[in-house]
């Protein structure tokens, strides 16, 4: 059979999933809204394995314990099978790559689980709606449920799979700066992080009970396309986020000093007038919110910030691409 490739983007979250409901597989303790990056692509491509061996995911080059994706892989295996598939039997290589940092806190497990299951959607010819994709997704990532549509979605607490809100071209002259301020793996990973706050934060059940009054509040901000009252709440979701973090034993702290830099200088550039609203997510990178008029502005400025290595710009989108 001919390869599949698959290429899709992250879902960056700017109104935050942080925990989750106990006994469940990445059910989401709060609601998240997101959009996806269509300028940051996860290429993965799937083809015919070693018939008397098992399954393979690379991840550059670099081969990735197969466990993390068994899952997955098995849950649209399953089907597969069920269909008559001729070729489900036989061991799948998965190869994946991003263009942008991968496990820095730029969501590549997002992508990288969504393109993994469209991907085998399309190798084995199955024909599942897309809430069971975002469902399959969900057990490998939780914000992977989202990255399947691309666009603007929403994942509701308590959840199973995400759903679309608006089309890539709902929204198009927001665009989303990337400040990469360390390339490298994150310290503590998402899932870790998300489990030592849930059980060691004095302040996590606040967290989750605001978060309803934010999603609320931040869907209608993205209805009326207005960043001056989308921005505001999320600065409130993600530094509501990283408090609750702080207060685990031990503590959840991603941020490095450049961070705080860009921090800063997006507050400068708001009292200058200009649209540059921040969000961070588990890792050191911040995020900012613009539009194409303040993009050059922004840029420049946060280019000045020590430490910064690295600028990234994409627009609205995501869409996944076969």
């Amino acid at each position: 059979m001919k390869p599949v490739t698959v290429r899709t983007s992250p879902s960056l979250a700017l109104i935050k999933y942080w925990g989750k409901i106990p006994g469940g597989t990445n059910i989401p303790a709060t609601s998240s809204l997101a959009v996806g990056l269509h300028d940051l692509r996860t290429t993965t491509r799937v083809s015919a394995g070693d018939p008397s061996g098992t399954d393979e995911v690379f991840i550059a080059d670099e081969p990735q314990p197969a466990g993390h994706f068994a899952p997955v892989i098995e849950a649209l295996r399953s089907h597969a099978r069920s269909l008559g598939r001729t070729h489900a039997d036989i061991p799948v290589r998965v190869d994946s790559e991003n263009s942008f940092p991968t496990a820095a806190g730029i969501a590549s497990s997002s992508s990288g689980f969504a393109a993994l299951v469209l991907a085998l959607h399309a190798w084995w010819d199955l024909d599942l709606p897309m809430h069971e994709l975002s469902r399959i997704a969900r057990t490998g990532s939780g914000s992977a449920a989202r990255s399947v549509y691309g666009g603007f979605t929403r994942f509701a607490a308590g959840a199973e799979f995400a759903e679309p809100l608006y089309a890539a071209d709902w929204w198009p002259e927001l665009r989303v700066v990337v400040a990469v301020t360390d390339s490298g793996r994150k310290s503590i990973g998402s899932r870790d992080g998300m489990e030592r706050t849930r059980t060691t934060s004095p302040f996590y059940e606040p967290w989750v009970e605001d978060a309803v009054r934010l999603t609320r509040l931040a869907e209608d901000a993205i209805a009326q396309r207005s960043l001056v009252t989308l921005g505001p709440l999320m600065r409130e979701s993600y530094l509501r986020m990283v408090g609750t973090s702080i207060a685990a034993s031990p503590p959840v702290l991603y941020w490095l000093p450049a961070s705080v830099g860009v921090i800063r200088a997006c507050d400068e550039l708001r009292h200058a007038g200009l649209e540059a609203w921040e969000t961070m997510d588990a890792g050191p990178q911040v995020k900012i919110l613009t539009t194409m008029r303040d993009l050059p502005q922004v840029q420049a400025r946060i280019a000045e910030v020590h430490g910064v290595q690295d600028i990234l710009v994409s627009r609205v989108g995501g869409d996944a691409e076969t």
